[in-house]
């Protein structure tokens, strides 16, 4: 046995000294973290989390979009306890099933717009867009089309880290890594102010929303219709920098999805739950998706679970002419999971927490968050709801943009952490995405800090 994995747990050192050794972290240089050992995250409440230090961290991430009713919640804890002294597993391939999973396909119902009556469920929102992927293949395929393959997709999206749904997304970089599946393209993401920024020109917000509308049936005639299955986008990218479209995107992108007869999926993965002051981004666009992947608020990330929401006309062809489905998950529909999912949702509801996002706390947010569009730095702020990004540039007068290599985003992330702020930084987009229950007096200390953190950025990069 190695001297590191014989370590005892115990304290901050050795926590690091065992990760060091063994944890190979998602979406990390290793080599950073032998240069400087990750800060260790011990517990957590409300929008707090607590390091191994007794340091105190303002979580405006929401732990990685997911934690939407904060840290703590004992209705959640209860639930995965008595669920898994009951029945702590079982799966849904030898048709048979659970009364958590049962129960959480009906409350999901509910909640999402009418024509999704049916829900796959997977471990994560990869998993899900995975699925996506195969449901639609199979839609066709028993449409009697199955030359219909091609998915569009949009530069920069993010949908997952499997080789599928990595393949849906746009991130060059996760490609370079692992290459992507045939049949999938990527069209113009509707980013004005990036847009606004490589032309060195004014730019009429809306008429660019129309033109990155364009870009897909402008791909739909250029690779034809018959070989077109569908578009999948989210209502907002959340990744990719938190994307608001403009206002004239999405009903031009619902006219073409209309007119070429493809399916439109909704990624609700991150825009799901009440992040928009919605449920779901598809009611705030006024949406009507064939499939609707869900995850992360699900269970406010207390246990992995994600899922598909299926439209009524592709599961009348599953169950009329489809025969057996064959895709699925260990994990499909895990009764924990599920029970915790469920006590999430019933706790939501309870609460009211989506009126209260809408009508009081997302509006305080993104009031305050606009006078960070007064520092120096930044060249743009947009949000929805509990969403919020920060655009830093060089010039701001002038559209501007930092030099890549500069890493001014990862410098600004860098000095929210040393002062107890979790900001994360996409490029040169310093993000928020905050538990739903955050409070106005938790708000302004978020402005106080990232001020803070913006001044000190400035001052590193002079």
């Amino acid at each position: 046995m190695s001297q590191a994995t014989a370590i005892d747990t115990g304290n901050t050192e050795k926590w690091q000294a065992q990760d060091g050794a063994h944890h190979l972290h998602p979406f990390t240089n290793p080599n950073d973290l032998l240069q400087k050992p990750p800060r260790i995250i011990e517990s957590a409440r409300g929008v707090y989390l607590t390091d191994s230090d007794g340091n105190q961290l303002l979580d405006m991430m929401a732990g990685l979009w997911c934690v939407n009713m904060g840290y703590g919640q004992q209705d959640l804890v209860e639930a995965a306890h008595k669920q898994i002294q009951q029945l702590p597993y079982y799966n849904a391939f030898f048709k048979t099933s659970t009364p958590p999973a049962a129960e959480l396909s009906a409350l999901l119902a509910e909640v999402t717009p009418a024509h999704l009556d049916h829900a796959f469920f997977t471990s994560s929102g990869s998993e899900a867009n995975d699925t996506v992927l195969r449901l639609v293949w199979r839609y066709w395929e028993v449409m009697g089309k199955p030359e219909k393959r091609v998915v569009i997709s949009r530069k920069n999206a993010y949908h997952g880290s499997t080789i599928a749904s990595s393949s849906l997304g746009g991130m060059e970089e996760m490609h370079k890594q692992g290459g992507i599946i045939p049949d999938i393209v990527h069209v113009e993401q509707p980013n004005w102010f990036a847009k606004r920024c490589e032309l060195g020109k004014d730019l009429d917000r809306e008429e660019f929303g129309r033109q990155a509308a364009q870009s897909i049936a402008d791909k739909i005639e250029e690779l034809g219709v018959d070989k077109v299955a569908a578009f999948i986008a989210e209502p907002i990218q959340g990744a990719g920098g938190v994307i608001v479209p403009p206002d004239s995107y999405w009903p031009e992108v619902k006219k073409i999805c209309e007119h070429y007869g493809i399916l439109l999926v909704a990624d609700e993965v991150i825009c799901g739950f009440g992040r928009t002051g919605e449920w779901f981004g598809t009611y705030y666009y006024d949406l009507k998706p064939d499939l609707m992947p869900i995850a992360k608020g699900l269970s406010s990330g207390y246990l992995p679970i994600g899922g598909v929401m299926v439209a009524d006309r592709i599961m009348d062809a599953l169950i009329n002419q489809g025969g057996e489905f064959n895709h699925g998950y260990t994990y499909s529909g895990h009764p924990v999971c599920a029970a915790v999912a469920i006590a999430n949702i019933k706790l939501m509801q309870r609460e009211n927490i989506i009126q209260t996002v809408r009508d009081s706390t997302a509006p305080y947010l993104q009031k305050r968050l606009r006078e960070l569009g007064e520092h120096p730095l930044v060249g743009e702020v947009r949000g929805v709801g509990m969403f919020g990004a920060l655009e830093l540039v060089r010039d701001k007068a002038n559209y501007i943009r930092f030099d890549k290599d500069q890493g001014v985003g990862t410098i600004c992330r860098d000095f929210c952490f040393e002062n107890n702020l979790v900001m994360r930084a996409v490029g040169d987009a310093m993000i928020i995405s905050p538990p739903l229950i955050v409070q106005p007096d938790e708000i302004d200390i978020f402005i106080e800090r990232a001020w803070q953190c913006l001044d000190l950025t400035q001052k590193a990069i002079a």
